[in-house]
């Protein structure tokens, strides 16, 4: 099957198949094309250049673009889709003048979550899951990362590990899973710390690798929760299982934990809403992809990854969603990135940039996503008519989109 996407306005992130990433000053930059065709050959991304060199022969199915922006799907590196229920009294909890480390410490957060999923079938975990997935699909995440967590225990971890692996079977969107099992501590483990790391290392690490059911080793690096030692000891373990870590830290605090991350060569640090000129220094010409999440302090009202010091020291920087039930209900990548340019002051080519190439490589998938670039995955957004790519994150409450396609199809 051949298709042709014509009369394009702006055809935008346009690569070259050897970059993988962009850092510093380079995120400003958003190579693109005006009045562009672009062929789609399957599953791929044949060709692509100016309607004068338009082709006319060859072609299946024809898409007039007049009017239209075309660009690569949203990658979000960071979500934790798969969940039961929701925490929606926690919400109000929050709005009445309930911190979210409040929340937790009286049993609700991720305990709450556990509780809930472990009571819930996988079937019916499943069929809550799918709906978010195909939500954020029409929203333009077409690739996207599904972290583990809310079972804490080896039976529960194995349940939702299943379900992403049955997501990634049954829909085109590129899907990775990601393991969390030191996510909190359960209950059954409050004082017994090092016994739940036991269990996490010795029991559920081998389940999983024998499953093949992961692809990166996740802890909640953070003051009250895992600390850096505790880290360390999960990530050596995930690596002996062919596991990548992909780990969040200084979401609230500081505590050394990014410099430990790097030294075990993570693929990503992500939150950062708290960043020191250590932690910036440490991560400057490293492979490990800082990624902020701007709709988690949105909703917590808490402070924002510091994108413009970040950029300004030459870092690289990801930007996702954090889908989640207790601090970011929500999988819309649109709004990510027009709160990264709001509040973050982020311009809409850093954001793309953040948004698609870069959430990519953080996912482990640059070379096959994240860009307009030939060979790579046909993953595209075609927005309706508008004047400008930067009207994506200027009309941040509206649905510019009109049009996704995934694996070179167009999707309802």
């Amino acid at each position: 099957m051949v298709t042709l996407l014509y009369n394009i306005k702006e055809l935008i992130q346009i690569r070259e198949a050897t970059i993988f990433k962009v850092s510093g000053a380079e995120m400003a930059v958003l190579p693109k094309l005006e009045n562009a065709f672009l062929l789609i050959e399957n599953e791929v991304i044949k060709d692509f250049g100016l309607m004068k060199d338009c082709p006319k022969a060859g072609i299946d199915k024809k898409i007039n673009c007049l009017g239209r922006v075309v660009l690569p799907s949203w990658c979000d590196s960071h979500t934790h889709l798969v969940y039961a229920g929701n925490r929606v009294t926690e919400f109000v909890d929050r709005i009445n003048g309930l911190s979210y480390e409040a929340i937790a410490n009286r049993g609700g957060g991720i305990l709450n979550s556990a509780k809930i999923l472990n009571a819930t079938s996988e079937e019916e975990i499943y069929e809550q899951s799918k709906h978010r997935l195909e939500e954020i699909i029409k929203m333009g995440t077409g690739a996207v990362e599904i972290k583990s967590g809310y079972g804490l225990t080896v039976e529960g971890e194995l349940k939702m590990l299943r379900v992403i692996q049955r997501l990634k079977q049954n829909y085109p969107v590129a899907i990775k899973a990601t393991f969390l099992g030191a996510h909190a501590f359960p209950t059954a483990f409050k004082n017994n710390q090092s016994g739940y790391i036991d269990l996490i290392i010795e029991e559920m690490l081998p389940k999983i690798a024998a499953e093949k059911l992961a692809d990166y080793v996740d802890v909640f690096l953070e003051t009250g929760y895992f600390s850096v030692e505790q880290t360390e000891r999960i990530m050596i373990a995930g690596k002996k299982h062919g596991l990548t870590p992909k780990i969040h830290v200084n979401q609230f605090t500081s505590i050394a934990g990014i410099a430990a991350c790097v030294k075990h060569n993570a693929l990503s640090v992500d939150h950062l809403e708290v960043m020191t000129e250590e932690d910036i220094e440490v991560l400057k010409n490293e492979i490990t992809m800082p990624v902020a999440l701007p709709s988690c302090s949105y909703f917590l009202s808490i402070p924002y990854t510091p994108a413009r010091k970040m950029i300004a020291a030459g870092l690289p920087l990801a930007l996702a969603t954090d889908y989640n039930p207790g601090s970011t209900p929500s999988g819309n990548m649109n709004f990510v990135v027009a709160t990264a340019c709001i509040k973050m002051k982020m311009t809409p080519e850093e954001a793309i940039n953040a948004a698609t190439l870069n959430g990519a490589y953080a996912m482990g998938i640059a070379e096959t996503h994240g860009s307009i670039t030939r060979g790579k995955i046909a993953n595209l957004i075609i927005t309706k008519p508008i004047n400008s790519f930067y009207e994506l994150p200027y009309q941040f409450g509206n649905n510019l989109i009109e049009d996704v396609i995934l694996k070179g199809e167009l999707v309802g």
